[in-house]
Parts: structure tokens; C-alpha cells; sequence
């Protein structure tokens, strides 16, 4: 483990669970369970696709990793910091920033107030093209 909070029980520290964890922690974009499951392959691991697939559950579950859905509902998984943040997410590549943004967080609280709404969560992704894709 590297440290980082945990929501739920503890998980066993396995082999293929630290497979997984090492090759989130390389990634700097979100990515399916297949080409997690490829690139583990392709790095000689023989943790299985649906090993991987319940070891992103899991972490998903324990608030471990953050996932985010494409337009045809594929989940993809990206390990993230702890703190509450939103995404800026390149739709060419990939590429994607752990962005703040204070305005947002007021607006969902006045929001939720004006409804009646408490102990609120909220999740915001912004989509477009970085500087090198154009």
C-alpha cells in the first residue's frame, strides 16, 4: 500500500493486487481494465482480466481510484490523490489534470441548499483538447 486512505474494510495485500496498484501508479491518464490487463501481460504478469477487473473494483470501492465513463459507458480507471478534485480529460489522448476549482464546490453547496439537498457529492469531468492534440 502506499499509503493512502481507505474507505471499508482493509484489503489483502496481494501479488495481483499490487500489480495493479504499480501499474495504475504509472499511468498518468485513465485507462480501461483491458489495456491495464494488456500492459501487465505485456510486462510479463500473469494476473488475469478478471482479476484486474475485481482488483479496479475493489479500489473503486475503497475510493482507491477514480473512475470515469466514456460515451459508450466503458469505465476507466486512473489512481488520483485523495483530495476532492475534478478532471480535465484530452478526448484525443488521454491525457488528463487533477484540476480545484472552488467556484464549482460553492455552487453545488448553494445549489443543494436552495433544494433541500444535504451531505451532497458530486463528481465533474471537462472534456476537450490538450495543446498538443489541437
Amino acid at each position: 500500500m502506499t499509503g493512502r486512505e481507505t474507505a471499508g474494510a482493509p484489503q489483502r495485500n496481494t501479488r495481483q493486487r499490487a500489480a495493479v496498484l504499480d501499474m495504475l501508479d504509472s499511468l498518468t491518464q485513465f485507462t480501461s481494465a483491458q489495456d491495464i490487463h494488456a500492459r501487465l501481460r505485456d510486462a510479463g504478469s500473469t494476473v488475469g482480466l478478471t482479476t484486474v477487473y475485481r482488483t479496479l473494483q475493489s479500489l473503486a470501492d475503497a475510493s482507491q481510484v477514480d473512475v470515469i465513463r466514456t460515451d459508450d459507458g466503458e469505465a476507466m480507471y486512473r489512481r488520483c490523490t485523495t483530495d476532492h478534485h475534478h478532471h480535465l480529460v484530452c478526448r484525443r489522448c488521454g491525457r488528463t489534470i487533477e484540476i480545484d476549482s472552488p467556484p464549482v464546490e460553492s455552487w453545488a453547496d448553494e445549489v443543494a441548499a436552495r433544494h433541500g439537498f444535504s451531505d451532497i457529492n458530486h463528481t465533474l469531468e471537462i472534456y476537450g483538447n490538450c495543446s498538443a492534440c489541437g
